[in-house]
């Protein structure tokens, strides 16, 4: 089963329905998750949450999900309602979601800041196979003894003072590979991620 994974939108609209489109056309994936952060920054953020919506995406409350921003009643409830992690058994495969790290939203998981031995024992405790974060805007692979740790990076195209990867992920399950694609390009081989 293939998984469309997404973070960190940041209210980029055009970004979001261009890699929407790719999901269902070109890579033909079976569900979408999204690691959260929907607003914040870019120009459409109660589009971006009406998207999300719409299309049933299972999400987590990024951070910036937890401010305030000009939204509709129905989406700004949207996103107080947005749990801070997801859990799933996909393919015989548990996989759990968060934004940052387990348990804070605020936080991330940077590979040169974490070992394999930390993320065995993060896996381990969350009775997971699979771990899915965002926060960094930097893509991760990390395969290890007990599963594998991704990080799709952020999706946005606009500049901004943070930078964005421009990339969204495709989750492969059970086999637990993961591809990476730059959402500025036409979709063709995947960027190289070292796991």
């Amino acid at each position: 089963m293939d998984i469309g994974v997404i973070s960190d939108i940041h209210g980029d609209l055009a970004a979001l329905d261009i890699v929407l489109e790719r999901f269902d056309r070109y890579h033909q994936v079976d569900l979408v998750l999204c690691a959260g952060d929907l607003v914040g920054r870019g120009p459409d953020p109660d589009s971006v949450v009406q998207r999300i919506r719409e299309r049933g995406i299972p999400t987590v409350r990024g951070n910036h999900d937890e401010w305030s921003y000009p939204l509709s009643h129905e989406n700004a409830a949207y996103l107080k309602e947005l749990p801070l992690e997801w859990r799933g058994q996909i393919d015989g495969v548990t996989v759990y979601m968060c934004h940052g790290k387990p348990g804070n939203n605020l936080w991330g998981l940077y590979r040169d800041h974490i070992s394999n031995t930390l993320l065995n024992m993060m896996l381990s405790s969350l009775h997971a196979d699979v771990l899915i974060t965002g926060h960094t805007h930097m893509p991760l692979y990390a395969r290890v003894t007990q599963g594998c740790v991704v990080n799709p990076g952020s999706l946005y195209t606009f500049n901004n003072v943070r930078s964005s990867s421009h990339t969204y992920g495709i989750l492969r399950l059970p086999s637990m590979e993961f591809e990476l694609y730059d959402v500025t390009v036409a979709p063709g081989e995947p960027i190289y991620l070292p796991s």
